[in-house]
C-alpha cells in the first residue's frame, strides 16, 4: 500500500537534507517544491528575500557555508536561497559577484570590501592642466630683438639648449627656485642672463635687464600658457562633488599668484603646494606631505556650519584619500604612490612609446581628464568629502545629521 503523499514529501525532505549536510547534492536543493504547509526552521528575518539597495546590502547578514565562493563573471548578482522558502534576489555590491547555497543552517555576517574614497585631487600644472605655448627659442629670441639685440637664426636655434643648461646650473646653485634665500624673480633673472651668456650674446647689464623684463612678462601672459579645454570643466565637476582640488608642482609661486587665475583655473582651486615654498621637489615625499597639510583645512567648511553643534567631530585627511594627476612617471606617479596617494598620468601629447613605458611601470595612463572621471567611475571610488566638521557634502548642499545647512554653490 503506497504511503500518503505528505509522508512521501517528509521522506524526500529527510533524504535530501541528509545529503545536503554531507555536501553531496546541495546544488540541487533549489529543485525542491515550495509548500505552504512546511516552513523552514531557520529564522525568516535572517534570509529575507526582499530586493536590497547597495546601501542596505553593505549591512546585510549573509549565511555562512563552506560553499560560499567568489565568482569572477561581472553579472553583478547575488543569488540567495533559503532551505525551503526559495527565492532569488539581485543587487550590486562593489562590482563583485557572490554566489552561495545555504545547506547547513549556520548563519554568519560577511563584511563587504571597503570602498575606496577620494576627498582631494592634486594636479601637476604644465602638461596636466596647462599647455606651454610656443618655443623657448622663439620667446627668448623675440624678447632680445624687441630690445634691439641682434640674434642670428643659428643662435636662436641654439637658445633652447643654452636655456636647458642654464636652468640646470641655476637649479643646482639655488634649489627650489631659491626657496627662502632669493626671490623667484631674482632666480629667473639669473637663469635668463646665464642663458644668453652661454649663447655668446654680448650685452650690457642694462640690456640684460631689459631683455629679462621682456622674457619675464611674456611668461606671465597668454603668449606662453593656455589651459587645456577639459581643465576648467574637470575642476568644476570635482568642486560640485565636494572634492578639494589643488596643485603640487615643481615651480614657483607665480603659478598660483597670477598664471592660473589668468587662465580661469583659480576659482575652483583650494590649495597650492609649490617647491619654491616647501623647499622640496617631486618626487620627494615631503612635498606630498605638505600638500596633505595644505588640503586638509579645506575639508572643514566651518563658515557654513555654525549651526552644527557637532563641529568638533573631525576626520583627518589620509594619503589614500588623495588622487594625484600628472605627466611625469618618476615625479608624479612614483612620488605620489610612495607617499600613499592614488596616482594617474596623462599622455597629453600622444607620446605612445613614453606612455607605454609608463603603463609597463604600473601607472594608469589616460589621454585627458574626461578619461580620469570615467576611471574613477569604473573603479567605483566614493567621491567627495564628508567634511571634518561632522557633516558631508551631498550634491550642492552641506548635510549634517540635523539636515541641510546651507547651499554651497550658487
Amino acid at each position: 500500500m503506497p504511503l500518503p503523499s505528505s509522508h512521501t514529501f517528509h521522506l524526500v525532505v529527510a533524504v535530501l537534507l541528509f545529503c545536503c549536510v554531507s555536501r553531496e547534492v546541495c546544488p540541487f536543493i533549489a529543485i525542491l517544491p515550495r509548500s505552504s504547509h512546511h516552513s523552514s526552521s531557520i529564522s525568516e528575518t535572517m534570509f529575507t528575500s526582499r530586493m536590497l539597495s547597495p546601501t542596505t546590502m553593505t549591512k546585510a547578514t549573509f549565511p555562512s557555508s563552506p560553499l560560499l565562493k567568489r565568482v569572477t563573471p561581472k553579472t553583478k548578482t547575488i543569488q540567495r536561497t533559503t532551505k525551503l522558502h526559495l527565492s532569488t534576489t539581485a543587487t550590486t555590491i562593489n562590482n563583485n559577484h557572490y554566489e552561495y547555497n545555504h545547506c547547513n543552517g549556520t548563519a554568519a555576517t560577511a563584511t563587504p570590501p571597503t570602498k575606496k574614497r577620494i576627498r582631494v585631487i592634486s594636479c601637476d600644472v604644465t602638461g596636466t592642466l596647462v599647455s606651454f605655448l610656443g618655443r623657448i627659442e622663439d620667446h627668448y629670441g623675440n624678447a632680445a630683438r624687441t630690445c634691439g639685440i641682434e640674434i642670428t637664426p643659428q643662435e636662436q636655434r641654439n637658445m633652447s639648449r643654452c636655456f636647458n643648461q642654464a636652468y640646470r646650473e641655476t637649479s643646482a646653485s639655488h634649489p627650489c627656485f631659491g626657496n627662502s634665500k632669493i626671490s623667484s624673480k631674482e632666480w629667473w633673472r639669473r637663469c635668463v642672463k646665464r642663458s644668453f651668456d652661454l649663447l655668446g650674446t654680448n650685452m650690457t647689464e642694462s640690456e640684460h635687464e631689459r631683455v629679462f623684463q621682456r622674457v619675464y612678462s611674456t611668461f606671465g601672459s597668454h603668449a606662453a600658457y593656455g589651459a587645456f579645454p577639459d581643465a576648467i570643466p574637470f575642476l568644476k565637476w570635482a568642486h560640485r562633488r565636494g572634492i578639494s582640488c589643488g596643485v603640487i608642482s615643481n615651480a614657483d609661486e607665480r603659478y598660483g599668484d597670477s598664471i592660473l587665475p589668468m587662465l580661469g583655473l583659480g576659482d575652483d582651486m583650494q590649495f597650492f603646494c609649490f617647491s619654491k615654498n616647501v623647499g622640496f621637489e617631486k618626487p620627494h615625499k615631503k612635498i606630498f606631505e605638505a600638500a596633505i597639510s595644505e588640503a586638509e583645512p579645506w575639508l572643514c567648511l566651518e563658515k557654513w556650519m555654525e549651526t552644527d553643534s557637532e563641529a568638533g567631530d573631525r576626520s583627518p585627511l589620509r594619503p589614500e584619500e588623495i588622487l594625484h594627476i600628472g605627466n611625469d612617471f618618476k615625479k608624479d606617479y612614483v612620488g605620489a604612490k610612495e607617499a600613499g596617494f592614488h596616482a594617474v598620468l596623462l599622455d597629453r601629447y600622444d607620446e605612445k612609446e613614453l606612455a607605454d613605458s609608463w603603463r609597463e611601470g604600473g601607472a594608469p595612463v589616460f589621454k585627458d581628464l574626461i578619461d580620469v572621471v570615467e576611471y574613477l567611475g569604473r573603479e567605483q571610488f566614493e567621491l567627495g568629502s564628508r567634511d571634518r566638521c561632522g557633516a558631508y557634502l551631498n550634491g550642492d548642499e552641506i548635510v549634517s545629521k540635523y539636515g541641510p545647512i546651507k547651499k554651497v554653490y550658487e
